[in-house]
């Protein structure tokens, strides 16, 4: 029994810390990926540092620093698990899949066997827990990071007309028909056909000189470092395909503004409409869907 008993904690332990690893990979894969998607559009380096730990890297780190703790310390970083996930389970009372699925989850399940289990040598498992998410961390976030260093911007942020690939429209300036904020795809609607001719403010009845661009015109304008990407819009599959994959850059997109996804006209049924992304993604949203990274640019 005496000697059953280590090695039964000992293999506890080792099947904890794997659990530890993976999910801790997971969230570097994933937080890696969308700080470069959805974030990195402050102007300061500062910035666009503070908002990747914080907000897209620390599901990485809580569980690589509860691993290390828990090694070290079982019966505290247990504790400590356990504290996090009842703070989450309440922070997320409203529901949550990821939160429940991929955070809470392993959270409990971690806590309970790090409270039993005992990995040895400790230095190899402490080694594990932050050397894997670490390489999971920089091999995934290289050819994001070299894309979005290479974004064209030229900070004219003026009415643009954007001309090839068969389309021929002059986008908003911005302001209210090219908003740094996102609203529903109603409001949208509505402060197009209230933009004045020259863009710049909103009438206090239709002008009607505006619209949102239809899903075909917005995937054939997309481009990247300033040509046009070639992009063909398939309606019947309700898919787009691209010569060239387009980004976030100018003369179409605001580098440091935190929409990435825009409205079109183009609407599947009462309830929905397209929307596309500045990778030139193309997905249907309820019509009253209005976070801030959804927004819209008025053409004509």
């Amino acid at each position: 029994m005496n000697v059953t008993h280590p090695k039964r904690r000992n293999i506890v332990g080792w099947i904890v810390v794997g659990l530890s690893v993976v999910v801790a990979c997971l969230w570097a894969f994933w937080g890696i990926n969308e700080n470069f998607h959805e974030g990195w559009y402050h102007r300061s380096l500062l910035g666009n540092l503070g908002l990747m730990f914080v907000q897209y890297l620390s599901p990485m780190l809580a569980f690589m620093v509860l691993a290390l703790l828990s090694i070290s310390w079982p019966r505290l970083g247990a504790g400590l698990h356990a504290i996090l996930a009842a703070f989450l389970i309440w922070f997320f009372r409203r529901g949550s899949f990821a939160a429940i699925f991929l955070v809470i989850t392993p959270l409990l399940i971690s806590g309970a066997m790090y409270w039993y289990g005992r990995p040895r040598p400790r230095r190899l498992a402490m080694g594990l827990v932050i050397g894997l998410p670490l390489l999971t961390l920089v091999g995934f976030g290289i050819a994001p990071a070299l894309r979005v260093s290479q974004r064209v911007y030229d900070g004219d942020l003026s009415a643009q007309m954007v001309e090839g690939n068969g389309v021929a429209l002059t986008w908003a300036p911005a302001g209210p028909g090219w908003p740094s904020k996102g609203m529903d795809w109603y409001d949208a609607v509505d402060a197009c056909r209230m933009l004045t001719e020259d863009g710049t403010t909103l009438a206090a009845t239709p002008v009607d000189a505006w619209r949102l661009p239809s899903t075909d015109e917005a995937v054939r304008s997309m481009a990247r470092h300033g040509v046009n990407s070639g992009g063909v819009w398939d309606a019947q599959t309700a898919s787009a395909k691209y010569e060239t994959g387009p980004d976030k850059e100018s003369p179409l997109w605001d580098v440091y503004s935190p929409v990435i996804y825009w409205w079109t006209a183009t609407e599947i049924d009462e309830e929905h409409a397209y929307i596309i992304v500045y990778d030139g993604k193309v997905w249907p949203r309820s019509k009253d869907f209005g976070p801030d990274y959804l927004g819209f640019r008025c053409v004509k």
